[in-house]
């Protein structure tokens, strides 16, 4: 059995969790106050957002399952989405209450904000389930302190400053997301090893493929699918282990490759840059020149 949800307002998202709409644009719920979820063992429900969504998981909730995995939460930890993206759930049991909070809050209520100049650079509302963020204590209750400061706002009369005021704590509260995400990239630094080893072995596995020749030089989409990551997430992963961003390493391994295989005199540079997944021999000799200073050509004969 499957079910597909739209949560496209923030009265959508309420009303699904029988609950009153204080502000139309913007919403801050305990989750343990809500309806429970009540559906046939093993439905899958298809959720759908055009809001976005920031719930704090307050107990292990192992019995959902979304996309193709199954994700034990611990007390404390972050998920995030965003208009236009979507959840899998499959329901193990036939009933189960939400425990946690959450905010929603529609994209019209930041318009004109300077969240709304700057919302694109929280990138963690693209990442993927299982890159959560997952909270000490302390970080756990400034998290709902910021949930309780924007709630008092919406316990208030509407007036001119209330959409300045929500927006601004909404916006306080993605700042400490984003200085708790360093953190977490920081402290899960043996995860973060194994994931830059595993990238390592993709590019060689690559590049001593075929592949190059039939589908270019791999993009970061392609090496984070291959990673089972969000593009944004391995992208801010890579950044923070090597200082790098992923298109510069991959760049800087394709320029490894190169410099060995232009002493191959039996190899016209043009065919190299095919080799290495160029579509135009030029580009790549921009880029050689780029990294190394000189041509692939001067760069053979230097050598």
């Amino acid at each position: 059995m499957s079910e597909v949800i739209y949560f496209n307002t923030v009265s959508d998202y309420n009303t699904s969790c029988g609950q009153e709409t204080l502000h139309p644009l913007v919403s801050v719920l305990d989750l343990s106050k809500c309806s429970p979820r009540k559906w046939e063992a093993g439905t899958k429900v298809k959720m759908n957002f055009g809001v976005y969504g920031i719930f704090l998981k307050d107990v292990v909730c192992g019995d959902i399952r979304y996309g193709k995995n199954y994700y034990d939460y611990q007390e404390g930890t972050l998920v995030f989405i965003g208009p236009g993206q979507a959840w899998d759930v499959e329901y193990e049991t036939s009933y189960y209450q939400p425990q946690g909070h959450v905010i929603i809050f529609h994209p019209d209520l930041i318009h004109g904000t300077s969240l709304g100049k700057f919302i694109q650079d929280y990138k963690f509302f693209s990442y993927q389930m299982n890159e959560a963020l997952h909270l000490s204590e302390r970080e756990r209750q400034i998290a709902l302190d910021c949930f309780k400061n924007i709630l008092f706002e919406l316990q208030q009369t509407i007036d001119i400053h209330s959409k300045k005021l929500i927006a601004s704590n909404i916006e306080l509260f993605l700042n400490y997301c984003n200085r708790f995400y360093d953190r977490q990239f920081i402290t899960r630094d043996n995860a973060n090893k194994g994931i830059l080893e595993n990238f390592e072995n993709l590019l060689n596995d690559y590049f001593n493929s075929d592949k190059p020749l039939n589908i270019g030089f791999p993009s970061v989409g392609y090496c984070a699918e291959e990673l089972n990551l969000s593009s944004n997430y391995f992208g801010d992963l890579i950044k923070k282990e090597t200082g790098k961003s992923a298109q510069e390493y991959i760049q800087n391994k394709i320029i490894d490759i190169a410099k060995e295989k232009v002493f191959d005199a039996d190899k016209s540079i043009a065919e190299i840059s095919y080799e290495l997944g160029f579509k135009y021999p030029q580009h790549f000799s921009r880029l050689f020149k780029k990294k190394t200073g000189t041509s692939p050509f001067a760069y053979r004969n230097l050598n």
